[in-house]
């Protein structure tokens, strides 16, 4: 019988209520009003537009995936390659499901603002958001679910590589494509609309505008949902990984000396037989059982918190969301106090699970602060002497912005490796990401508010509608600001797990020893040429956003100039031309990165050596990360100060001033830093890893 029949079948049970859960969250979005007939055609041409992109998308990404499985078939067996095609097709499935409702969710949304009050509008946006998150979790849980069944044998653990290679790279795709497309329509836009023209944002006469609320989609709702499942399905097989290719010695002396009693007696439940030479191998499998049994119970707290936000309206929305979060990581630590408990696992792994979700916390409040309080208050004062101080107070909050999550990462890794040695180190990873399935939701409905608030303005709605709109956007920028954060502290810990459980895997093909240390030479040059490909990755990604936002702005300009009446609003401007230029750039863009991250570690690993790649993994995960966090934060500086400018917070400054304009420039360069090149920093560095992984049985 397969000894990972009960996990894996609790895992598909698990994952089909969420899955249920999802679909009727989405009749229930679906079945709420659109309004006037104004509305409904510019949510269906949002829609249409993020659909098409997606549909362009998908039809090229599977290419790519075909070919990697044949290479696979020939590598490994079919195994590998269906497990590859299954994580792809996974990923896709939940970046389908998630746009469908979003773009489902942001008329509605804003018809429940027209009709009825805030409250109203938060639950239709909140349900948008919540299919996405429970599609990512559920479509998560049940691939690794029904492998795990399959193959969940220490020796075969190869096989569930696959399944993560398959997500992390339609994550790359998804990221960076999403990113090029939402920045090039949206600098366009801002640049002549905003700069130039002196129209407000999402004015209705603007070309752009379309193509930058289906951008928000694309980037923030499908692209960060493929992040994070990267990151949700990375930790868990690094996890697995990890487990299965422990030492007796390492596993024995990370519980002290002896294996738990109570772990050999409760393995009955996952149907393993216990021999007396048989604890290492129990221990092994009851280990790579526990990420799957964790993510159940991330599940369970996530549904909970999603339909228990109706408790807590009286709140006021922002006190809401926080409130539902807050309950969903309270329950989740009960249930992961239960499960450990109950199976015998032992206290060390709790205190590796609760550091990383307190160090996830954290880096997410870090983050809010320097995108949100006083740091952003000195770029928007900056703004007063012109475009180049506000750059340049952006980039120094940036850099600054870095330093505490850096801390508070290695502060999680050292407290999860003294708890449970490196196997804690993984855990706590998938202790951070078990409830995606509650962060995602938050996450993704900021978009939609994003969407309801473009929809009023190029609606022509009474501003009380704008003004409901408008502070659900206000929450879903710092929901948004938290989300990357959270997916970059994340990623840096799945990362390093599977730099983890590469060193491992490494050790074990090998017959001789592999130290990796830093200072060999194969090392140190691995470590650069990790840097390299992070750097050239940032460097494409926002050359790639230059060159499609100058085609925007040449469109844009073109239609002003050429369409008799556009500014005065009495002719209508040709949005879809501008989503093709969007949808075109980020399909011809996404190409090269891609290509360098799956090619690189291969390169590497052939041609040096396996200790070289070791060093890569870890060059490109430190550079990486530090780029992805100044990135992210730089640019939600520059986003909010000027918002703030807009809203009237600094004396003497408006929209429309030059202060405004100089804001508007900071925003325009960081917008880019925060939706494309930083969020690709996050996927690079798991991509190199699980690529690495894939490949050591044949560079050892």
């Amino acid at each position: 019988m397969n000894e990972g029949l009960n996990a894996g079948m609790v895992s598909m049970v698990a994952a089909g209520i969420g899955l249920l859960a999802a679909t009727g969250l989405y009749i229930q979005v679906a079945r709420k009003g659109v309004g006037n007939d104004r509305m409904k055609d510019i949510g269906e041409a949002i829609h249409l537009g993020a659909m098409t992109y997606l549909r362009e998308q998908y039809i090229r990404i599977a290419l790519f995936v075909m070919l990697v499985g044949v290479l696979l078939s020939f590598q490994y067996d079919m195994r590998m390659s269906g497990a590859f095609v299954f994580g792809a097709v996974s990923s896709a499935m939940a970046g389908f499901v998630g746009m469908k409702a979003a773009t489902k969710a942001n008329v509605r949304t804003t018809a429940a603002a027209l009709n009825s009050n805030i409250a109203g509008a938060l639950n239709v946006a909140f349900g948008g958001g919540a299919v996405m998150g429970l599609a990512v979790a559920a479509f998560g849980l049940l691939g690794l679910g029904l492998l795990f069944f399959l193959v969940g044998r220490p020796e075969d653990v190869q096989i569930i590589w696959g399944f993560s290679m398959g997500a992390s790279s339609i994550a790359f795709f998804a990221r960076v494509g999403g990113g090029i497309f939402t920045k090039a329509a949206d600098v366009g836009a801002d640049l002549v609309g905003k700069v130039e023209a002196g129209i407000p944002e999402d004015d209705p006469r603007n070309p752009g505008v379309i193509a930058d609320n289906v951008g928000d989609n694309v980037g923030d709702v499908a692209g960060m949902g493929a992040d994070i499942f990267e990151s949700y399905v990375g930790g868990m097989v690094a996890t697995m990984t990890i487990a299965a290719t422990m030492s007796a010695d390492d596993l024995i002396a990370m519980y002290g000396g002896e294996l738990p009693s109570r772990l050999m007696e409760m393995a009955s439940w996952f149907d393993i037989p216990v021999t007396a030479a048989g604890g290492v191998l129990v221990a092994q499998i009851m280990l790579m059982a526990l990420p799957l049994l964790l993510s159940v119970a991330g599940l369970i707290a996530s549904m909970c918190g999603i339909f228990g936000l109706r408790f807590f309206h009286k709140l006021g929305p922002e006190k809401a969301l926080s409130s539902a979060d807050m309950s969903t990581a309270a329950i989740f630590v009960v249930l992961t106090i239960l499960v450990l408990a109950v199976f015998g696992y032992g206290w060390g792994i709790l205190f590796a699970i609760i550091a990383g979700n307190i160090a996830g916390v954290l880096i997410g409040r870090v983050t809010s602060y320097y995108t949100g309080s006083k740091p952003v208050m000195k770029v928007a004062a900056a703004s007063k002497t012109g475009a180049a101080t506000n750059v340049i107070t952006g980039i120094a909050v940036g850099f600054q912005s870095c330093s505490i999550p850096l801390l508070l990462i290695a502060t999680a890794t050292l407290v999860a490796y003294q708890s449970a040695g490196l196997y804690g180190i993984a855990i706590s990873a998938v202790g951070m990401l078990a409830t995606a399935g509650m962060t995602m939701t938050i996450d993704a409905s900021g978009p939609i508010s994003d969407n309801a608030g473009g929809i009023a303005e190029m609606a022509g709605l009474p501003e009380n509608v704008r003004a409901v709109t408008d502070e659900l956007d206000s929450i879903g920028n710092t929901t948004a600001a938290t989300g990357k954060g959270f997916a970059i502290g994340s990623a840096a810990l799945t990362a390093l797990a599977l730099f983890v459980a590469f060193k491992q895997a490494v050790q074990l093909h090998s017959s001789d020893l592999v130290t990796m240390e830093i200072t060999d030479p194969r090392v140190v040059v691995g470590a650069f040429l990790g840097a390299i490909v992070v750097v050239l990755a940032a460097s494409m990604t926002m050359n790639s956003v230059g060159k499609a936002a100058i085609e925007m702005v040449n469109e844009i300009r073109r239609q002003f100039r050429e369409i008799p009446g556009l500014l005065q609003g009495v002719a209508d401007p040709d949005t879809a031309r501008c989503v093709a230029i969007s949808t075109n750039a980020a399909l011809r863009e996404m190409v090269a990165p891609g290509l360098m991250a799956v090619t690189a570690p291969v390169i590497v690993g052939f041609f040096i050596g396996p200790e070289a790649l070791g060093g890569m993994l870890m060059g490109s995960l430190i550079v990486g990360v530090v780029l992805a966090l100044f990135m992210a934060n730089a640019g939600g500086a520059w986003d909010n100060a000027k918002k703030f400018i807009e809203r009237g917070e600094i004396a003497g400054e408006r929209k429309g001033s030059d202060a405004h304009a100089a804001a508007v420039i900071g925003d325009t360069v960081g917008d880019p830093f925060k939706d494309t090149s930083g969020p690709a920093m996050n996927i690079l560095v798991k991509l190199l890893s699980i690529v690495s992984l894939i490949i050591v049985p044949f560079i050892t």
